[in-house]
């Protein structure tokens, strides 16, 4: 068996300030040393520029034509023309009074205007600050202000919100550029907080293609990314032009020892949001290689149809997209009748067992890919060649589904801001990654630390620990929070606070999170204590533990109910029994859901934050049961141990399925 990664450094036994760390890993591709930005490359914004040279022509952003009210075929700008209107805006904003190091805010839905804006900034080494109100509804406006972010452009939909939230944000921003048009209404508003408001070709036209670009270095701030804090503020990821270029840099590394890097032929398909770094980074890489990128149109019911449409080479997801595309391939084959059935099963039991053996994704089966998968294919548009998942851990049985059905390489990894995307990934075309997340990028080392009050052993057998990362791609701390930068960043090692598990091959396996905020399937964060201390504002319940995992799209939970509330309400809806036989009435059980929901919804709970299922346990937590501290903390994983079999009922009760 191939092993994958290479040990640079020993293991740290445990002191009495620190527990024990294991060694230090490299993938085998940096055994020499980490990736470099070679020198003279200083900024992003050579990335595009040496492409517009290369191929000026070439496709790159492109969106669907609407025509009498349906979306019609793909669009184009060319990478001159989107070069053209990037160094305009860069020089308009120059002229705005915006200089060098004062941030600007982009704030829409991914499209072309995204795209451009980014580039305009890169242009003047102006740092740009991705704004999204998916992190909370005030998220906006603690962004402009905590960044103090001058100028922004924003989505022509999203300007009436950018207006309800201006008054708070007057002390900084002073200039709103709309996508699209801006009203007279508008204008008016926000002139009389003293902010100037411009239409996109108003905006373009005080811009210039003469204009002088300022010089650049690989120290000075790309972006600063916010992501969600523990705290309930947003935590602002900065970014260097060093970080952004190694990763893009080490992408292509990796694509050229193990399949195939991405060409001027390619197409990639946006729809993964533009404000997180891991479409950011996929399109920042299609730039650099001089790629065609198209946009979605927005509407997730017609997702499929823009795939359809656009036909790309490159397609990125995470694991909900994933599992819907699977679960519909499974629809299909088995509406097709036994003997298609069966006959999908051969084909796909003997391109398995190929790939087992360690034959490559085009050698496996290409007779059956091309007689039965290819309708799998064509469910991509009939071009992929490629397939990322990220954001949280792909299903094995949809990644393996994938890899045997799509006729394309498909490779799972593993990321946070932090790390500038991707820190880990599985090699495509070796087979034995599957289940993992790979091995270390060529700008990354990786090591594991044990983590004793939850039973994981770096130096075990079978290494298990905190994941703990040093290198080329780490973010350079977080903005105006030195306190949470030196509590993350220790001695030069980022500590993830995942758990993961070397495998015997080198790849990494997650396993576990320490600190108690995890990712659903959809890539949304979940801050759990804040949404137990949230529900446990209803007065029908005494104490709650609430549960989701990166496998998962919903949460559940199990409810310890208050007595007096629980037969109080059985007492005036006629319904009879004792305290225990009440919390395993379907009724109740019900009626304090819906309570708990209510309450979620009172406080600004969003929707994947409110819970689906509830179990009600008439005995409280406690300490016999090894189920809280002697303070009364959730003991997280022994409340998973002991409630297992409930929790895993309530996820089939609420997906409709037998358990």
């Amino acid at each position: 068996m191939a092993v994958y990664t290479v040990k640079v450094a020993d293991s740290i036994p445990a002191t009495e300030e620190r527990p024990s760390a294991g060694p230090v890993y490299r993938c085998i591709y940096a055994e020499n040393g980490l990736l470099e930005v070679p020198k003279g490359m200083e900024s992003p914004w050579e990335f595009f520029s040496d492409s517009v040279e290369r191929n000026p022509k070439n496709q790159m952003l492109g969106r669907r034509q609407i025509i009498n009210s349906k979306a019609g075929p793909y669009f184009w700008l060319t990478y001159q023309e989107a070069y053209d209107a990037a160094l305009r805006m860069g020089s308009a904003m120059r002229s705005r009074g915006v200089n060098p190091g004062d941030r600007c805010g982009i704030y829409g839905s991914n499209c072309p205007e995204w795209i451009i804006a980014m580039e305009a900034c890169n242009s003047q080494a102006i740092p740009y600050v991705p704004l999204y109100d998916s992190l909370g509804a005030n998220a906006v406006e603690f962004i402009i202000n905590h960044a103090e972010v001058s100028i922004a452009f924003v989505q022509e939909s999203k300007i009436p919100a950018m207006l309800t939230c201006l008054p708070k944000c007057t002390s900084y921003l002073k200039t709103i550029i709309s996508f699209g048009k801006i009203s007279s209404s508008q204008k008016e508003e926000a002139e009389e907080l003293g902010v100037s408001c411009f239409s996109w070709e108003e905006f373009a036209l005080l811009g210039s293609l003469d204009c002088e670009l300022p010089p650049k270095q690989k120290t000075d701030v790309c972006t600063i990314m916010y992501t969600s804090g523990t705290t309930g503020e947003p935590k602002g990821v900065v970014l260097s032009n060093e970080a952004i270029m190694a990763e893009v840099l080490s992408m292509d590394q990796l694509l050229l020892e193990t399949d195939k890097v991405a060409t001027e032929e390619d197409t990639y398909f946006s729809f993964l949001p533009l404000a997180h770094v891991f479409d950011q980074i996929m399109e920042t890489y299609c730039i650099y290689k001089g790629s065609s990128i198209g946009f979605w149109g927005g509407d997730v019911r017609y997702l499929m149809e823009d795939i359809q449409e656009l036909k790309p080479t490159i397609f990125c997801g995470v694991p909900r997209v994933y599992e819907r595309i699977y679960a519909g391939a499974i629809a299909k084959i088995s509406s097709g009748g036994a003997l298609r059935k069966a006959l999908f099963q051969y084909a796909y039991n003997y391109k398995l067992r190929n790939l087992e053996k360690g034959l490559r994704q085009d050698e496996a089966a290409p007779r059956l890919d091309r007689l039965i998968f290819d309708k799998i294919k064509q469910g991509f548009g009939g071009r992929v060649r490629l397939l990322f998942s990220g954001a949280a851990p792909l299903s094995r049985h949809v990644e393996e589904f994938l890899r045997v059905t799509s006729c394309s390489v498909l490779s799972q990894g593993y990321g946070l801001t932090e790390s500038c995307g991707g820190c880990l990934t599985s090699i495509v075309n070796e087979f034995s990654m599957m289940g993992t997340v790979g091995v270390p990028f060529p700008t990354i080392e990786a090591r594991l630390e044990s983590v004793p009050e939850m039973g994981y052993d770096a130096l075990s057998n079978v290494p298990r620990g905190e994941i703990c990362l040093r290198g080329k791609t780490l973010f350079s701390g977080y903005f105006k929070r030195q306190d949470l930068t030196e509590s993350a960043l220790v001695d030069g090692w980022f500590h993830t606070g995942d758990i993961g598990e070397w495998q015997p091959n080198g790849a990494m396996k997650i396993i576990d999170r320490k600190k108690n905020i995890f990712k659903l399937s959809q890539g949304e964060y979940v801050a759990v204590e804040n949404l137990e201390n949230t529900y446990s504002r209803c007065p029908l319940i005494t104490s709650i533990w609430v549960y989701g995992n990166s496998f998962e799209s919903f949460l559940v939970a199990v409810v310890v109910p208050d007595k007096k509330a629980l037969e109080d309400w059985a007492e005036n809806h006629n319904v009879t029994g004792d305290f225990k036989s009440l919390c395993e009435n379907l009724k109740a059980r019900k009626y304090v859901l819906d309570e708990l929901n209510n309450t979620g919804q009172n406080h600004q709970l969003k929707g994947f934050e409110r819970l689906k299922a509830i179990h009600l346990d008439p005995n409280p937590f406690d300490i016999e049961r090894d189920l809280v501290t002697p303070t009364f903390k959730l003991k997280r994983p022994q409340l998973l141990k002991y409630y297992k079999d409930i929790i895993d009922r309530l996820y089939s009760e609420a997906k409709g399925t037998k358990s």
